[in-house]
Parts: structure tokens; C-alpha cells; sequence
């Protein structure tokens, strides 16, 4: 697998060709999942072959996005099958890939532990320092779609969500869900002030 010819050409891509409403999904969400993938897949004791995989969902989970929001795992999934053969990836190791990359849809709903790192990955965020930063990126892209309209609308959308989620793996519950629950008591309190 040429993992990082094929890293360059799909971050190039995505650098020229997302449009650029795409505030969250972007490059730098591609390049964010693949730095949590590879922190969280080396605390789960992932190497050689299933870490270049890992890696290589990391960077398309998203590409998708190059067509629309919807659909776009499935879209991802479709630009993997195309690219990833030029670049000595077998049909085994791509079909893994396109697995990890429809585990990330939303419910998530990995089936193995490449899964879950990957699901753990993209939601990285949740649980971070950066989490309001990263999170105000996603909500200015739900207002451009027409998806939202207030800061009111989209509290209680995180807060629905974040209390549903759980993290896969032992690592990332470790690394992530203290944090994650104190950003969902904030996002609690800035609600119970608008009443």
C-alpha cells in the first residue's frame, strides 16, 4: 500500500476541490480525524497493515463531501474504490476500508475494532480542549445549509446528541468522555439561561 502518495494526492483534493461552505468538513477535519485514528489505533495496539488501513479511512471518511453532504460516506466510499487501486491497495484491504468509513455514519454502528478507532476518531472532538472552536465551525455549516438558524436550535441539537453518545474503545472513553461531559453540562447551563 503507497499510503503516502495516496495521502497526498486525497488531501490535495480535498484542499482544491471542497467547496468551501464546508467549514467543518474540511481538509483540516480530514487531517484532525487522521492524527486522533493514528493516537487512539497506537493506544489500541494497532500496527503494520490495519494501521496504514486505519489511516487511509482516516483521510477519506469524508471525501465524500467532494459531492454533498448527503450520501457522503457512500460517496467516500465510491472515491476510495477509484483511487486506492492506483496505489497497490488490494480489493480486500479496500472493501475494510469502505467498512471503517460507513461505521462513521451517524448512529455510528462499527462491527470491529478498526470500527470503533475510526468512529472514536472522527468524534475525537467531543472531548477536547478545541471542542467549542471545532463545534462553532460545524454549526456556521448547518446555518449555510439552511439546516439551522439559531445558536438556540443548535445547543439543544449537541445536547441530544452528545448525551447519546458513547465512545467505542477503551482508550478514547479514558481520553475523552470526562471532558465530553463537562461540554455537554456548559452547553446545559447556556440553555437553561434562555429561559
Amino acid at each position: 500500500m503507497q499510503y503516502d502518495d495516496v495521502k497526498k494526492v486525497i488531501l490535495k483534493k480535498l484542499e482544491t476541490e471542497l467547496p468551501k461552505h464546508f467549514f467543518y468538513h474540511s481538509v483540516a477535519h480530514a487531517k484532525d480525524v487522521l492524527k486522533a485514528a493514528i493516537n487512539l489505533g497506537k493506544k489500541e495496539k494497532i500496527n503494520g497493515d490495519d494501521l496504514i488501513m486505519l489511516k487511509t479511512a482516516a483521510l477519506f471518511h469524508d471525501s465524500g463531501f467532494l459531492f454533498g453532504a448527503k450520501d457522503h460516506e457512500a460517496n467516500s466510499c465510491k472515491i476510495a474504490k477509484e483511487l486506492l487501486p492506483n496505489f497497490k491497495y488490494s480489493n480486500n484491504q479496500i472493501e475494510k476500508i469502505c467498512e471503517m468509513i460507513m461505521a462513521t455514519k451517524i448512529p455510528q454502528s462499527p462491527k470491529n475494532h478498526l470500527e470503533e478507532i475510526l468512529a472514536d476518531a472522527d468524534l475525537d472532538y467531543l472531548g477536547r480542549d478545541d471542542f467549542f472552536k471545532i463545534s462553532n465551525l460545524f454549526f456556521e455549516e448547518l446555518v449555510m445549509a439552511g439546516t439551522l438558524t439559531n445558536e438556540n436550535e443548535w445547543n439543544i441539537l449537541q445536547v441530544k446528541f452528545i448525551e447519546k453518545h458513547n465512545y467505542f474503545t477503551k482508550s478514547a472513553d479514558k481520553l475523552r468522555r470526562q471532558k465530553k461531559e463537562g461540554h455537554l453540562a456548559i452547553i446545559k447551563s447556556k440553555l437553561s439561561g434562555n429561559d
